[in-house]
């Protein structure tokens, strides 16, 4: 069985939960938002290259019409993070079609090249305008076959990319896929997923996000990668075979790498990235950029609800390196 296929079952055996699990981030992550900053700004503020990319796959069978929601899209307000006034615009970008996907600099950690590949669909500039403060930008509707029909990962894909074109301020927002134009309406089978992730995380050490990276039956070990996380505490993976393995967290303003084994059991199933934040909740508006590479540099996708479900470490299990 190759990739393709096991992935593909993988993503049909979830279409139940998926139904209803459309937001990015998902409940699952206990995300409170995405953050992308403008192209001024100060990568020390947790955006190491002001552009994030999502990518929403759509099931071949849906004849519904797609829409792509963004909250709090403007840069002002109460959501978002100022450096002094408000002086940022973001670009929030849909493209469907031939190369979306498929084209290797769609795929990448940085906004080089090829990144827009496709067919641009949608495209518009928010700024200081109150209008969408606290509130839904809908792009749509999209013929669901105007995405890229890509067998890998289950359906057609369509990509947003949200890029911060001037400014110094951080725009937080979220998305949402929907069927309707004025509501949040899951889309059958639908999934999102990135290959960077950068994120906003809560203020409360008691809350603890996760990230779900994908793991094929081709992985042998993963190097994750994480900028400014501030030494806001603790980063671990868990896993069916792994308990809770601490990864190498970096400090303000630079990457750091840690190389982890892959066990047998963990083929074909979700890690779960755990950040826990130190208890006296010292660090404040901290964001982070995260992103795992397999052992031939190819980048894992982190799927807003795992595929094959949270991971649960299961003590019992005789775990075998792959050699």
């Amino acid at each position: 069985m190759n990739k393709h296929t096991v992935l593909i079952l993988a993503v049909c055996a979830l279409n139940g939960v998926l139904a209803k699990a459309q937001p990015v981030p998902a409940a699952e992550e206990n995300i409170p938002y995405l953050v992308t900053f403008g192209a001024n700004s100060l990568k020390s503020w947790g955006d190491d290259d002001f552009c994030q990319t999502f990518f929403f796959v759509v099931p071949k069978n849906t004849t519904v019409p797609v829409y792509l929601r963004v909250f709090d899209p403007d840069c002002s307000g109460t959501i978002d993070e100022p450096k002094n006034g408000y002086n940022t615009v973001t670009n929030f970008s849909v493209y469907g079609g031939k190369g979306c996907i498929t084209e290797p600099e769609a795929r990448s950690t940085e906004p080089v090249g090829t990144y827009r590949s496709g067919n641009l669909l949608a495209s518009r500039d928010f700024g200081d305008d109150t209008k969408y403060d606290g509130k839904w930008y809908t792009f749509g509707p999209f013929d669901p076959s105007s995405g890229e029909d890509v067998a890998e990962y289950g359906g057609r894909v369509f990509k947003m990319i949200a890029q911060g074109k001037s400014g110094d301020d951080g725009n937080l927002y979220r998305y949402f896929m929907s069927s309707k134009a004025d509501a949040n309406d899951a889309i059958e089978g639908g999934n999102a997923f990135t290959f960077e992730y950068s994120f906003r995380l809560h203020d409360d050490p008691k809350e603890i996000s996760h990230i779900y990276p994908y793991v094929d039956e081709r992985v042998i070990s993963v190097k994750q990668s994480n900028f400014d996380w501030d030494g806001d505490g603790f980063i671990r993976v868990v896993s069916v075979a792994k308990r809770g393995d601490m990864v190498t967290a970096s400090g303000d303003n630079v990457w750091v790498t840690s190389d982890h084994p892959i066990a047998k059991e963990e083929l074909n199933t979700s890690l779960d990235i755990r950040f826990m934040k130190r208890p006296d909740g010292g660090i404040k508006n901290n964001n982070v950029v995260f992103y795992v590479r397999n052992q031939y540099g190819g980048l894992l996708p982190f799927y807003t609800v795992p595929i094959g479900g949270i991971p649960q470490y299961k003590p019992t299990i005789a775990v075998t390196r792959i050699k």
